[in-house]
C-alpha cells in the first residue's frame, strides 16, 4: 500500500496495513523527513519511484528522500529510463542503498510496446512521444520501460550483472514475503525463467515451467 505520511489519518491507516500483513510504502508525498522518519518508525519499508512525485531533496530540507537514503531498512523503488532519473541521481541512489535494497521498476502503462500517440492513463489521456509519457500539462505521466531495458541501462552505469538482475528478481520478491516462490531458482519455487542473450535481450520465457514464446 502507498500512502503519503504526511496526510492526515496516515498513521492510523499504516497500523491497520501492517496488521492485514500488507507492505506500506510511502510514495506520491510531499513528506518532511521528520514524517518520513516516523513513518518509517510505525513500518514503512518501501519507497516508491524515488524522487518521482516527492518532496525534492535539498540541503536544508532532505525530506523523504533524505529519509529514503540513510534508512537502510527501506527499500527504494528506481524507474531507470533515464527520463524519470538523471544518471547522477540514479547512482546516488545506488551507491546510498546499496544493491540489495533497491527494486527496478517500470511504471509502464498501457502504452508500453506500442508506437508514440494518445494513449489513457486512468480517466487521462497522455501523449507519447519518443517514447515518453506527458500529460496535457506536460509532466511525465508514467513510462513506456520494460524491466530488461532497465536492467540494460543499470549495467550500463558500470553495475554489476549480478547486483543488477537483483534488483529486478530476488528484491521484490523479498520485500513482497514470496521469496522462496519468486525471484530466484531453487528447489520449490516456481520455475518462472527469462533467458536473456549477451546483449542482455529476452529471447525466451518460461512462467511456471511453461514456455510462453
Amino acid at each position: 500500500m502507498t500512502i503519503a505520511p504526511e496526510l492526515l489519518g496516515a498513521a492510523p491507516c499504516m497500523e491497520a496495513a501492517r496488521k492485514a500483513g500488507m507492505v506500506v510504502a510511502m510514495g506520491h508525498t510531499d513528506a518532511t523527513y521528520e514524517q518520513a522518519r516516523a513513518a518509517i518508525a510505525r513500518g514503512a519499508r518501501h519507497a516508491v519511484h524515488v524522487y518521482n512525485a516527492m518532496r525534492p531533496f535539498s540541503h536544508r530540507d532532505s525530506g523523504v528522500i533524505g529519509a529514503v537514503l540513510t534508512s537502510p531498512e527501506v527499500t527504494a523503488e528506481l524507474i531507470a529510463d533515464g527520463v524519470h532519473v538523471e544518471e547522477a541521481a540514479m547512482r546516488l541512489l545506488l551507491q546510498a542503498k546499496g544493491a540489495g535494497c533497491v527494486i527496478l521498476v517500470s511504471d509502464g502503462i498501457s502504452a508500453t510496446g506500442m508506437p508514440d500517440g494518445k494513449y489513457t492513463l486512468g480517466k487521462f489521456e497522455v501523449t507519447v512521444s519518443g517514447g515518453v509519457c506527458r500529460n496535457a500539462e506536460g509532466k511525465l505521466a508514467g513510462s513506456t520501460l520494460t524491466l530488461d531495458r532497465a536492467l540494460r541501462n543499470i549495467v550500463a552505469l558500470g553495475v554489476p550483472l549480478a547486483d543488477a538482475v537483483r534488483m529486478v528478481t530476488v528484491n521484490p520478491a523479498t520485500l513482497l514475503g514470496i521469496e522462496f516462490k519468486k525471484g530466484s531458482l531453487r528447489i520449490g519455487a516456481d520455475a518462472d525463467i527469462v533467458l536473456l542473450d549477451e546483449g542482455l535481450r529476452v529471447t525466451k520465457v518460461w512462467a511456471r515451467g511453461v514456455p510462453l514464446n
